[in-house]
């Protein structure tokens, strides 16, 4: 099996489930082990993404604060990945911002693809990506020069030993990145990382 991200071929097997790669440092499972797209979206129903949730508010409030902070109304906006709850995009159109929807099973509106955009966010999406090589370059070239691009996910830094990290338990999560894999993505999607921390990732396009 070859890393889904930088085709470098896995050999360091750290469970039954996962791999790591040495060249980008990502955690990658199995293929053996995806779910089936019927299976995938089921679990995706099962979240509870109440988008007047002030919990979930102050979650995703990174990425939001961040175009708040950066970005101006009519800047345009692609929430990637919206899935069932887009409380980003809410929160966002009722300032004023303009912002694109699109999720595979959700939103599945290919007409995304016919802007350039000034930010795009995904919030918990990119630890679901199949092919992140495919997934990032995509992004990449939706994105206006000096574009952000903003990810929430969980990145792994040996908080605890993998084995016991939480996140990997769920089965849709089959693609994980530590630092070293957003200096990677960086260095080889011509992006400049603004900030990697454990929650929120930010990326500009140089």
């Amino acid at each position: 099996m070859t890393c889904t991200l930088c085709e470098n071929l896995l050999i360091n097997q750290i469970n039954e489930t996962f791999y790591q790669c040495a060249c980008c440092g990502s955690i990658v499972k199995d293929k053996r082990f995806y779910l089936s797209p019927q299976d995938e979206k089921a679990r995706y129903e099962l979240h509870v993404n109440d988008v007047n949730d002030l919990r979930y508010q102050q979650f995703t409030s990174p990425i939001t604060n961040h175009v708040l902070k950066h970005y101006l109304p009519q800047h345009l906006g692609l929430d990637f990945g919206s899935g069932t709850g887009p409380v980003i995009t809410k929160q966002l159109l009722e300032k004023g911002y303009h912002v694109n929807l699109y999720d595979p099973y959700f939103a599945p509106f290919d007409d995304y693809l016919q802007h350039k955009y000034d930010y795009i966010f995904s919030c918990e999406v990119f630890e679901h990506f199949y092919n992140p090589q495919f997934e990032i370059k995509r992004l990449v070239n939706l994105l206006k020069p000096q574009g952000h691009l903003l990810i929430m996910t969980h990145v792994f830094n040996h908080q605890k030993p993998f084995n016991d990290w939480y996140y990997k338990n769920d089965p849709t999560h089959v693609f994980i990145y530590t630092p070293k894999t957003f200096d990677y993505i960086a260095k080889n999607f011509g992006l400049k990382a603004l900030e990697i921390g454990e929650r929120f990732v930010a990326m500009e396009l140089l």
